[in-house]
């Protein structure tokens, strides 16, 4: 067979059903290959950020790699957003990218770039394939690289001459995870330092999520009475209304919550490579504190903090080894504090001198199913999802902890396609939603209804708070201008709402959850309240004094 279609059995092999593009005469004959393979269904973009980011939040949802193509240099440089998200996200996917002719190599050829090399710092694998036979080897290993370990992005480089080319094909068994678990020793020394803690707390991140051991979770933590926070937008890796949950590792966390962390003594980190947000800059985990780490990969255990303990080890494994330990909690009261004092500073009292925004996170709560799956972009507007909505069902949220600004919208609509039977509401400012919008005709072409609410302030309002804190007054470079979000959604098919209202968001939400068809909801929000805790003339007031 010919090495495209080679790849394209590799896919079937590893149980990939749906693939992101924008085509690219470079790699014609792998769109060929899979044109003729019923099995496989393909979403081809506006643009190859959106593709990426669909692949990415498509193989977050789904627990399987995200396949995600484009062409040469150009198309390459446009998803690398998407690959440094998946690096940092520790996402598995698989970015096939088609590459000059080998015989024009080295000579600045037509849009060539080196991409093994342009992403060998973004991505977890990169290679190029110079001969057709290998193919199996190398995709193969590719789908491996990703899956496996600390997932994350792979990038597999494909001259046009070698994707044509007929070669006798030889293929290995299809991807198998490994799933390791903690020794016997490891355990016993886990429980030494648990037995010593008076105030224990474990802080879950994605790898929980990989494992799929949100209930493996859910029961060590009642077995041993143990608090549980959420690492940065991983929300949904504990139900939020559970009695043992104490919040969320984010930006611009309630001081209250962070108090959880200032006070234990000992830190549980599972399934997190502990970032600067997660750590609030690397400062919350003290060196008074002791550390069990646990995680799949060991090159990120103590890459930030050097552990008590560290475990390299599947996550779900681990809490099955651990799950036998005799211990007597001496922390119930602790620990039950900490979820009630989470309560308080979560729990939404409205009024009518609230914002919109905190309005809107209400509705959602009181008014989308528990299994519905929220999308979030970079941007303050978040602020008000991390600190008000609650989560209660594992895979229900996705967001990027890269903090990737476009990335809402396309990002729904990859997981919209891995979960169809979920409502998908993806959360947007006008800045980030701007940047991929033309991917609402994506929707709209490929019939994926996804609800994507935007805040539109005309600013860049992340960048403009902070502006406010080091340089009050001396605005530049950050408003926008006006845009109708509503009237762009309707000129490419898709239904378009505004709401200046709690009043009216109610009612057009109603109305999009009914129709099943890709929907903007505008909400015009004010310039004044620049975040969930500040206005700019606190924000001035402050720095003035």
């Amino acid at each position: 067979m010919t090495g495209a279609q080679a790849i394209v059995e590799c896919m079937k092999m590893e149980g990939i059903a749906d693939v992101f593009c924008v085509p690219g005469e470079s790699y014609l004959p792998l769109l060929d290959a899979l044109h003729d393979e019923a099995s496989i269904r393909l979403i081809s973009a506006r643009h190859e950020s959106g593709a990426a980011f669909m692949a990415e939040a498509y193989a977050k949802s789904r627990l399987k790699p995200g396949v995600v193509m484009a062409t040469r240099g150009v198309g390459a440089a446009n998803l690398s957003i998407g690959v440094h998200t998946a690096y940092q996200d520790s996402t598995p996917m698989v970015v096939f990218l088609g590459q000059v002719h080998s015989n024009f190599r080295g000579r600045e050829g037509f849009q060539e770039v080196d991409l093994d090399r342009y992403f060998g710092h973004i991505a977890k694998w990169t290679v190029e394939v110079k001969d057709a036979d290998r193919m199996p080897e190398l995709v193969q290993r590719a789908f491996r690289m990703a899956q496996t370990g600390r997932p994350g992005p792979v990038v597999v480089s494909l001259p046009e001459d070698v994707l044509p080319s007929e070669a006798a094909m030889t293929f290995g068994p299809p991807t198998i995870k490994p799933k390791p678990a903690p020794s016997q020793e490891e355990i016993d020394r886990v429980k030494e330092l648990v037995l010593k803690a008076e105030k224990p707390l474990i802080i879950a991140g994605g790898g929980v999520k990989s494992a799929q051991a949100e209930d493996a979770l859910v029961t060590f933590a009642e077995s041993y009475h143990l608090p549980v926070i959420a690492a940065f937008r991983r929300h949904d890796v504990f139900p939020n209304d559970h009695p043992l949950y104490a919040g969320h590792l984010g930006l611009g966390t309630n001081p209250n919550i962070l108090e959880t962390v200032e006070e234990a003594d000992l830190i549980i980190a599972l399934g997190t490579r502990l970032s600067e947000v997660t750590t609030q800059d690397y400062k919350i985990i003290t060196p008074d504190k002791q550390l069990i780490h646990i995680d799949i990969s060991y090159d990120t255990i103590g890459k930030v903090y050097s552990p008590d303990i560290g475990i390299a080890a599947d996550v779900k494994e681990a809490l099955k080894g651990f799950s036998e330990m005799e211990i007597q909690p001496r922390w119930t009261g602790w620990a039950d504090k900490r979820h009630k004092e989470y309560e308080r500073v979560s729990h939404i009292d409205i009024s009518h001198n609230d914002v919109i925004n905190k309005h809107i996170m209400a509705m959602l709560n009181n008014t989308l199913p528990e299994d519905a799956l929220l999308t979030n972009d970079a941007g303050n507007f978040a602020g008000w999802l991390h600190a008000y909505y609650t989560f209660t069902k594992k895979h229900t949220y996705v967001g990027p902890t890269s903090g990737a600004m476009g990335y809402g919208m396309p990002a729904a609509l990859g997981a919209k396609l891995a979960f169809p039977k979920k409502p998908v509401v993806a959360l947007s400012g006008d800045g980030g939603f701007m940047m991929t919008v033309q991917e609402l005709e994506t929707a709209v072409r490929h019939h994926i209804p996804v609800i994507c609410v935007v805040f539109n302030n005309q600013m860049y309002g992340t960048i403009r708070m902070h502006q406010e804190i080091h340089y009050p007054e001396k605005v530049i470079g950050t408003d926008l201008g006006n845009v109708s979000f509503a009237d762009l959604a309707a000129s490419v098919g898709a239904d378009g709402h505004t709401a200046d209202t709690p009043g009216e968001f109610a009612q057009v939400l109603e109305t999009a959850m009914k129709t099943e068809r890709p929907t903007v909801i505008e909400v015009f929000t004010n310039k004044e309240q620049i975040s969930v805790s500040s206005t700019i003339t606190q924000i001035r007031n402050r720095v003035q004094e």
